[in-house]
């Protein structure tokens, strides 16, 4: 996935990135959950939505991803994608 993201040994494929992730995703792989989730957030290779994000976030943070439970608290801080919330955000 990572080498149609960045082009590197194969094109640059940003449809196929989307195609993947999801797949990998729908098979509750946590860094692939994760992954998807920043790619909704930042919208790269999917249209953006930050809530989208979110829930992506909170399915990897319950398998106990640290980064995705950073990136969680993170929106619950900033109230993106979600309503703000500091107690959550903690």
């Amino acid at each position: 996935c990572r080498c149609y993201m960045t082009g590197n040994g194969t094109a640059h494929d940003e449809k196929k990135v989307a195609r993947l992730l999801r797949r990998a995703a729908k098979q509750d792989l946590a860094s692939a959950q994760y992954a998807l989730g920043l790619c909704f957030k930042l919208g790269a290779s999917v249209v953006h939505d930050e809530e989208e994000a979110v829930k992506l976030y909170t399915q990897t943070a319950k398998q106990g991803l640290a980064s995705a439970q950073e990136a969680l608290g993170g929106c619950y801080a900033e109230g993106k994608g979600c309503v703000k919330n500091d107690e959550e955000a903690a």
